[in-house]
């Protein structure tokens, strides 16, 4: 079933998570041991993220560096097909821009259809810091919404480089990525709303957050979205923090501000233990209030980690 499906048959907000891929190397078994227990708060979908690959440096034997492609967690697709078959749950594997061609999207996209995935959340993904020399792939997106052109229109039958008469069409729903504090390439919130209508037009359905530590962001993140013509749900993305360290690398990674109660909270503790149970009783404030406001579905950050998760559901659901 599609994502928006989900949310119009919805009588209450819903509950959703956010997973990773295992690292290269690692199995699934614990990804799928983290994912059981939270079976319990009966999430309509999970969302496998995807990450790009990155330039590492090597020495070749003639002393010279050369550039090699590195993929650290692999695998979105099929841990997509193996959640959803091991769960019967509804998957949404997560497609970037960054070094991927227009015609590898498509083929990823053939693949999920053929398995029966049918929700893709578009992001235009980290660029990589990596690489200092050399231009991304041929053709390579740079903006999430060319990705959302793509899936529009193999939805409406059409596909690249076609010279047929096309029998099939597929039917994806498509997330996108809203940031209540604005993306941070966007000079302000006014014009980050602009490229997110952008997004919207090229056939996007919903919206999911940027994680946030101020309510009062979010709803005016709403009111300002729909003011500007955005009427599609947006799903507040929460993180717990659970570390000290959080609360200076968050702000850098995902440039989001932590409000001044919680950050004196969180450096008052001794331990990280203390950090964590913190972490827990904030996000599960934030979410009876999100709640409370009927949004659609509150949609966790887990880091494939249950703990946290698992403590606030309880609380909330």
């Amino acid at each position: 079933m599609n994502v928006t499906d989900h949310l119009k048959k919805a009588a209450s907000t819903l509950f959703s998570i956010e997973v990773l891929p295992p690292q290269k190397g690692k199995t699934i078994d614990d990804l799928l041991k983290v994912i059981e227990p939270l079976m319990e708060f009966k999430p309509p979908f999970i969302d496998v993220t995807y990450h790009r690959e990155e330039i590492i440096y090597k020495k070749r034997p003639d002393g010279l560096m050369e550039e090699v492609p590195l993929r650290r967690r692999p695998g979105t697709v099929g841990i997509c097909a193996a959640i959803k078959g091991r769960f019967n749950v509804d998957t949404v594997p997560h497609l970037v821009c960054g070094g991927f061609t227009p015609e590898e999207t498509e083929d990823a996209l053939f693949t999920l259809h053929y398995l029966g995935i049918n929700n893709v959340l578009l992001l235009q993904g980290d660029a990589d810091k990596n690489k200092k020399s050399g231009p991304e792939k041929y053709g390579a997106y740079k903006y999430a919404s060319d990705l959302v052109s793509q899936v529009s229109k193999m939805n409406k039958g059409n596909f690249l480089h076609e010279e047929t008469e096309n029998e099939l069409k597929t039917n994806f729903c498509i997330g996108v990525a809203g940031y209540p504090e604005k993306h941070y390439e966007a000079p302000n919130l006014s014009i980050d709303l602009k490229w997110l209508k952008h997004k919207v037009d090229c056939g996007a359905e919903y919206i999911v957050t940027q994680m946030f530590f101020d309510n009062k962001k979010y709803f005016d993140f709403v009111d300002r979205c729909r003011a500007a013509g955005i009427n599609i749900p947006i799903i507040p993305g929460i993180k717990p923090l659970a570390t000290k360290g959080q609360l200076t690398v968050l702000p850098r990674m995902f440039h989001i501000d932590i409000p001044d109660d919680l950050a004196n909270a969180v450096d008052a503790c001794k331990d990280e233990k203390a950090v964590k149970k913190i972490g827990i009783e904030w996000a599960i404030a934030q979410s009876k209030e999100l709640k409370a406001a009927k949004v659609p579905c509150l949609h966790y950050y887990t880091m494939s980690r249950s703990e946290a998760t698992i403590e606030i559901a309880k609380a909330v659901f």
